[in-house]
């Protein structure tokens, strides 16, 4: 017994030890990645991107940004434009990134399948089942797991390594962009975005050899024995090499020849459930999260100047899952001739995204000259590198962006304006700093008043908003 204190003194120290060891190889995963980052942002020249790869499917083009670009090494993201035609199917598929997605057009089903997750959509009628070589009919009923339907405007989030599938249900071409976190600590392989899909087959094989990356992917089935498909699967050779689709032209966006019934609710109930789930506390479990918000309405918006326009967030705070794969995401619409404050992002990288309109926009970095000035446009990627100063001033024709940020809780400081660092600062601060007066300094703090969205001053612009933004929201 005398040897009681002694001994838990011993073990005590052997578990400090131990897990010290364990927090210090923890610790070296993502500082690695972290200075690996830091050298690849030493940036002089932005510049906004296009598409460099275009890959044509049956029902579909995807196109893909060059994620080698040193704007995109910097941020540790990759970034994909799929265009789907109605009855287009993206097939299934899983990444090694987790990754947001922004609604520019149309509207559609997104299918996910998250492990250990009950099948909860049961279908009540009998399907028949036809072709096989019993010619029968049988009573199992489908069932799956919980489809996500989305529209214009809709941010969706999906973790690393789930399984997934898009379907166009419109009228219209559906279109979207999807941001890749590849630095996220989920994804244990390098940082080239990998896609898994379940089926198809890559038209893509030799281009992707030639520029050395693995973006369209292929379908992982082919790799397997078709003997061991079919016994895993409990089903003959022939449907066994089916799911293999050697012979499969169409690519992997195919369009849907026949019927497509999968069970799902009604509009109108499918939003009356996630409503609920977002009171009752549900959706903190994996199963039932939301995995969706929109940030198109203009009720929806967290900062409106009515001659300016106004900017919409969605984080950690309203959409829950976003705090697992650590991205976040903003929209702003600016009208005619009017800008948005000089700021920094404090904590994340941004990736902007132009989907409608022009303007000019300043990127400063921490030397004495701007490291982007220039216009953007619609359809191109701009990377704004976190502590970098961005200014946008909105063109003739109005200014619409999404930015996908590399923090679930992204902040900004803005230079100018009623919450500024300026007008923070003493009078006797700034008059010193800049050698202007007391009053020169009092004007320079408090002339703004508006908060993020400065509205057009005279002799720019006295419009309020123009055809093009009001068109828009409608």
């Amino acid at each position: 017994m005398a040897n009681s204190p002694l001994l838990t003194l011993t073990l005590c120290f052997l578990a400090l030890i131990s897990n010290s060891c364990f927090a210090a190889r923890e610790s070296t995963r993502l500082p690695l990645q972290q200075q690996q980052q830091y050298g690849q942002c030493r940036l002089q020249n932005l510049n906004p991107l296009q598409p460099y790869r275009q890959i044509q499917h049956e029902a579909g083009v995807t196109e893909i940004w060059d994620q080698n670009n040193d704007q995109m090494q910097c941020a540790g993201v990759a970034a994909t434009r799929h265009r789907i035609e109605p009855r287009g199917l993206l097939l299934p598929s899983f990444n090694n990134a987790p990754m947001v997605v922004y609604v520019i057009k149309g509207q559609g089903v997104l299918g996910t399948t998250f492990p250990g997750c009950p099948e909860t959509y049961q279908s009540l009628q009998q399907l028949s089942e036809e072709g096989t070589q019993y010619s029968q009919r049988s009573s199992r009923k489908d069932q799956h797991q919980k489809l996500h339907r989305f529209r214009r405007g809709d941010v969706l989030a999906l973790p690393a390594g789930v399984a997934h599938w898009v379907y166009n249900d419109g009228g219209d071409q559906l279109v979207v962009v999807v941001v890749h976190d590849t630095s996220n600590k989920d994804n244990q392989l390098d940082q080239n975005l990998r896609r898994f899909f379940l089926a198809g087959n890559s038209q893509e094989r030799r281009q992707e050899s030639l520029h050395g990356q693995d973006h369209s992917g292929d379908n992982v089935l082919q790799g397997f024995d078709p003997e061991i498909l079919a016994e895993a699967f409990d089903v003959n050779i022939e449907t066994a090499r089916r799911l293999q689709s050697e012979n499969d032209k169409r690519g992997f966006i195919v369009r849907v020849e026949r019927g497509f019934e999968v069970v799902r609710p009604g509009r109108v109930e499918e939003e009356e459930e996630e409503r609920e789930y977002g009171t009752n506390g549900l959706e903190e479990t994996i199963c039932s999260m939301r995995i969706k918000e929109n940030i198109a309405d203009p009720e929806r918006a967290d900062v409106y100047t009515a001659r300016g326009g106004r900017i919409s967030t969605v984080n950690s705070h309203n959409l829950p899952i976003l705090r697992d794969i650590q991205l976040s995401a903003e929209r702003g619409v600016l009208y005619r001739n009017a800008m948005v404050a000089p700021h920094w992002n404090q904590n994340a990288h941004s990736i902007m995204y132009i989907i409608r309109g022009s303007g000019r926009v300043q990127i400063v970095g921490n030397s004495n000259r701007p490291a982007f000035d220039g216009e953007v446009r619609q359809g191109q990627l701009l990377v704004i590198p976190q502590n970098f100063a961005v200014v946008k001033l909105a063109g003739d024709q109005g200014l619409e962006w999404i930015s996908i940020k590399t923090n679930d809780l992204a902040k900004t400081s803005p230079l100018s304006g009623r919450t500024s660092v300026i007008r923070a600062i003493p009078e006797a601060v700034l008059a010193n700093a800049y050698q202007i007066s007391r009053a020169e300094a009092r004007r320079l703090k408090y002339n703004r008043e508006e908060v993020t969205i400065h509205s057009p001053r005279r002799g720019r612009s006295q419009q309020k908003a123009s055809a093009w933004s009001i068109a828009n929201e409608l």
